[in-house]
Parts: structure tokens; C-alpha cells; sequence
């Protein structure tokens, strides 16, 4: 089992240049909402999904390799089944960290993503919100922050 520690969470919340890979093109979807937030931080936010080339304005990619110039770093918020695919996407544009999104449930991450990321040399955050380390990102996060913090699951 992969294990992230706090440490590289924060490194990958710094990148200044991230791909959001599976961005909804629904305004409500919670993709969007960690979109917004992370690009009113100033972090500039590359949207990637396959099935639209725009989304609030901004170009969107079909897949991490087409992006120009290239990213840093990965947030991955696809299906898990696809999560895999993404990663490998990510190894040949030479993006070598990536986060498998979680919130609830399996969020993206999958056991063949997290072989594809060891098997590719990547660096990897197994699972995890985004918006449970970021200051100030809301009293209801911070609330579930608070209760993963008091039972000894968040990562140190």
C-alpha cells in the first residue's frame, strides 16, 4: 500500500502548474468545485476531458500529453477505471506526480493505477481531498478534517 505523507501533499498543492484530468462539464460537479478553488488560490489549472474543448473559459485537452507547455503535476478525478490510462498518459508527457482523488468511496484511485504509478516510477498521493489541506477551504471541510484529525487518519 502506498502511504502519502502531509509533506507531499503540500509540495503538490504548490506546483504552479497542475492538470485537473477529469473535469466535469457540469457546473455543480465537486471537479469544479476544487477547479475554482485551486485557481482562485492562483494556481494555474489545466483542464483536461476528452469531450469538450473549453470549460469556464479556459482550453481544455483531451489527454495530459497534449498539453503545451507541459504540467508539473496531475489531479486525477476520473473513474477508477480509467484512472490507470491517465497515469500512463502522465509517465509519457513526463508528469511524475500525480494525485488519485478521493473523497468518499474509491474516488479514482484503483489497484491497477497505483501499480501503473510504482511500475512507472511516479510519485503518487493515494487517495485524499484536496480541499482537506487547504486553509480556510470551508467549515465543512474543516469540520471533516477536524474529525480525521482526532481519529488518526490523516496523513502526518
Amino acid at each position: 500500500m502506498i502511504v502519502t505523507a502531509r509533506a507531499e501533499i503540500d509540495e503538490f498543492l504548490a506546483l504552479p502548474r497542475i492538470a485537473l484530468v477529469g473535469l466535469s462539464r457540469e457546473e455543480k460537479h465537486f471537479s469544479r468545485m476544487v477547479f475554482k478553488e485551486l485557481r482562485r488560490r492562483g494556481r494555474d489549472v489545466v483542464p483536461v476531458n476528452p469531450e469538450t474543448t473549453e470549460i469556464d473559459g479556459i482550453a481544455c485537452y483531451p489527454d495530459v500529453t497534449s498539453i503545451l507547455p507541459a504540467v508539473q503535476g496531475a489531479l486525477i478525478m476520473t473513474p477508477p477505471k480509467a484512472s490507470a490510462s491517465v497515469v500512463e498518459d502522465c509517465a509519457v508527457a513526463g508528469v511524475h506526480f500525480v494525485w488519485l482523488y478521493r473523497s468518499v468511496g474509491s474516488g479514482s484511485v484503483s489497484k491497477e493505477a497505483l501499480f501503473a504509478c510504482e511500475e512507472l516510477g511516479l510519485r503518487v498521493i493515494n487517495g485524499e481531498c484536496p480541499f482537506m489541506f487547504l486553509p480556510d477551504s470551508g467549515w465543512i471541510h474543516g469540520l471533516h478534517r477536524g474529525l480525521r484529525g482526532l481519529l488518526g487518519n490523516l496523513p502526518n
